[in-house]
Parts: C-alpha cells; sequence; structure tokens
C-alpha cells in the first residue's frame, strides 16, 4: 500500500450505492472536503436526504465515470458491484468496492480528524475491526484541543517564513513551542 492524502477539490468523486454503508461513507467523504455525487437506483431514505441534490436515481454509465477520478461502491450485491468495478477500470477511474478486497485499487484507511490535523491508520483492508480499534486509541491520545495546537503551530511558521527564518530554524522553533507548551509526552 502507498499511502496518500486526496485533495477532492482536485480529483472528482463518486459514490455509487445504498443503505448504512454508503450512509457512513458520504458522511466521511463529507467531512474529507468532498461533495460527490451519489450513484443509487433505489436510495434509501436516509441516504438520500443526505445527498440531496447530488443524488442520480440510477447507477453511473460510462459517460458519468469518464467524469470521475475514485468511485466508491457499495450495498449493490455483487454482480452489480462487479460489472461496476470492471466499468469504472475501463474508464481509468480508481474504484473501490467496500469489503470486497480483490475487487479494491484502494482503500480508505480510518481517519482521525482535529481541524486540519488528519491522522488515518489502514490495515490495507485486511482488518477494519483493528484500524478502528487504533483510530479509537488515537482519538484519546489526540483530542479536539489539537485542532487549535495546529493553528498556533502553523502561524507560528508562517510568521518565522515571512521573517525570513530557514525551514530548520522553523522546525527547530516548533519542537520548541510543542516541548514547552507540553503537548506530546
Amino acid at each position: 500500500m502507498i499511502p496518500l492524502a486526496l485533495d477532492p477539490a482536485r480529483v472528482a468523486i463518486a459514490l455509487a450505492g445504498n443503505g448504512p454503508l454508503a450512509v457512513r461513507r458520504l458522511t466521511q467523504l463529507r467531512e474529507g472536503g468532498a461533495d460527490p455525487q451519489v450513484f443509487s437506483p433505489d436510495p434509501d431514505g436516509e441516504l438520500a436526504a443526505l445527498a440531496g441534490d447530488r443524488l442520480v436515481r440510477a447507477l453511473p454509465d460510462a459517460a458519468d465515470l469518464d467524469m470521475v477520478g475514485l468511485l466508491y461502491v457499495m450495498g449493490l450485491g455483487p454482480e452489480t458491484e462487479t460489472a461496476l468495478a470492471e466499468l469504472a477500470r475501463q474508464h481509468r477511474v480508481l474504484v473501490n468496492v467496500e469489503d470486497v478486497i480483490p475487487l479494491c485499487d484502494f482503500h480508505s484507511p480510518s481517519v482521525v480528524r482535529r481541524g486540519d490535523l488528519v491522522m488515518t491508520v489502514s490495515t490495507g483492508g485486511r482488518s477494519p475491526t483493528l484500524a478502528s480499534l487504533l483510530r479509537q486509541r488515537l482519538e484519546t491520545l489526540f483530542p479536539e484541543e489539537w485542532a487549535e495546537r495546529l493553528r498556533s503551530i502553523a502561524a507560528l511558521r508562517n510568521r518565522r517564513r515571512v521573517e525570513g527564518a530557514s525551514m530548520s530554524e522553523v522546525a527547530r522553533e516548533t519542537r520548541e513551542m510543542i516541548d514547552r507548551e507540553g503537548w506530546l509526552p
């Protein structure tokens, strides 16, 4: 696995599916700044409400996939999911079929967000339970205050760079600030 952080402003993302896994994934994508098109021929009420005007009551076709770089698929049944994964690949779209490792080009890590601080855990799809347990541990180790701490660190960095400090000076001063505040044990 090669971990990456994806900018949803630069890569079009879509979701095709239904059910609680689709709701969960759509929520996670939105938390990450994405506003994906949601394809679902017969969406349940919760998914339809969450998708709002981004809902298309059909599966994506070839023309839809030509506009997408990344596709999440779930809750559509094995035959439909397999066919959709194959179609996506034919259109050079990276695809993730939830919990079907052989159909996945990528895996989404378990995520902890503290403002712009994003920490992830991945098991390459091998144990979502372990990834979830580790995510919970990270949430405890890095409480919500880390959003403000990162803003303070970024302000120091920005100020010192404007003043002409080198990156090594900024790094040293950042470590000193973190040590002085006792933010990391």
